[in-house]
């Protein structure tokens, strides 16, 4: 019998599963407890993490899917810190298992081309990161080095060369491009049934009024956290920091929108603040937000006395700063230790939003393998005439 994660809320550590029948004997031991669903909480202690009732739990349902999405050692604050790591593998052991099937059933594997113009060393992180997952789920992927000296007309020719090949399934450009180039005119040239990042103008539209279509990695990311944990955004203030095209606004949209299919969300009551937003104004925002997510590179911008108690923060953004040691470290636009004390559920930086973005292009990728989205006539060579 199998334990299926249903949702997870922890002030003390706790995991809602669904079962079918549970034994007396962990009843007993205080360690399960129904509730009005009819769902069964599972229960381990703070200070423990009660390894030894996870063990019991899972002999008892022959489950080894049972996934614990907050970080134990973490857990001291009040907040439930949201472990991004945990959520990207249950992510990518779902492809993987798909794409598993596929093979045995004498299919090729999908497969996604990265296009990596230039040496900028953040993306040839991330593209390692994205190469990474695919091969962990059976993926095929290539990366396509282009030196920054070129023009924009030959990357152009790449991309409507991969366009044409039947085999390859996604085909993501990563951004940033050199300044001599058009992020917009070379994420259009990707047809929209292989844009796996979401961003042909296509892709933005049909997003934009609540159409299936490629979401961005980064919003898919945060999006995907919020359901992974079952967070109801139905009703509540939601703010978000930033209004990039890419990330914050795609957030901001999907949050605000109407509920479709089952999701648990969007139809919030969604504010955008930005750079001229002034600060008054900021600080009278945050404070009324249920749900927080910010995304403007700035760090420490978002501090406890500005939140209200039980907020939900989701911090995407990612700055490398100087400790006083000169020792360099990654750190969000929340300023985690004070805010952590007052949040309900927090993503750390890095090892929250991060690891999830990247496997959101890798199920993206797999989407696009299975035609899942419709562009009919749309889904040809968009490229400019030469």
């Amino acid at each position: 019998m199998n334990c299926q994660l249903h949702s997870l809320h922890c002030n003390s550590l706790q995991c809602t599963i669904k079962l079918k029948t549970v034994p007396l004997e962990l009843k007993n031991k205080g360690l399960l407890r129904q509730n009005p669903g009819k769902n069964f909480i599972f229960f381990a202690t703070r200070n423990t993490h009660d390894q030894s009732a996870l063990t019991s739990i899972k002999s008892h349902t022959g489950s080894e899917n049972l996934k614990y999405f907050i970080k134990p050692e973490l857990s001291l604050s009040k907040a439930a810190v949201i472990d991004g790591k945990a959520i990207a593998q249950v992510i990518k052991d779902e492809i993987k298992t798909e794409v598993s099937s596929l093979i045995a059933d004498g299919k090729r594997a999908p497969h996604l081309s990265v296009l990596l113009v230039g040496n900028n060393p953040a993306s040839i992180i991330y593209v390692r990161n994205k190469a990474l997952a695919a091969q962990y789920t059976g993926i095929s992927c290539d990366i396509l080095r282009i030196p920054e000296n070129v023009s924009e007309g030959e990357v152009l020719k790449e991309i409507e060369a991969l366009n044409r090949l039947p085999e390859v399934d996604g085909i993501l450009v990563q951004l940033p491009l050199p300044p001599n180039m058009s992020e917009r005119t070379v994420c259009d040239a990707v047809l929209p049934g292989k844009d796996v990042d979401g961003f042909n103008v296509l892709n933005v539209g049909r997003f934009c009024v609540n159409q299936e279509a490629f979401i961005p990695a980064t919003p898919s990311g945060v999006l995907e956290i919020l359901k992974r944990l079952n967070i109801n955004t139905l009703g509540k203030n939601a703010v978000v920091c930033g209004r990039s095209k890419n990330v914050g606004l795609p957030i901001a949209l999907h949050l605000h929108a109407s509920q479709n299919k089952g999701s648990t969300i969007g139809d919030a009551t969604t504010t955008i603040c930005h750079r001229n937003t002034p600060p008054d104004q900021l600080r009278h925002f945050i404070k009324s937000a249920d749900i927080l997510v910010t995304a403007t590179g700035i760090p420490g911008l978002v501090t406890a006395d500005m939140v209200k108690d039980g907020v939900v923060v989701i911090d995407v953004g990612i700055t490398r700063i100087l400790d006083k040691n000169g020792k360099a470290r990654l750190v969000g636009d929340v300023d985690f230790a004070d805010v952590s004390k007052k949040a309900s559920y927090i993503t750390p930086v890095p090892g929250g939003v991060g690891p999830v973005t990247v496997a959101m292009v890798i199920k993206n990728t797999l989407a696009a393998y299975k035609n899942e989205l419709d562009y009919g006539p749309w889904n040809k060579s968009v490229l400019p005439s030469r």
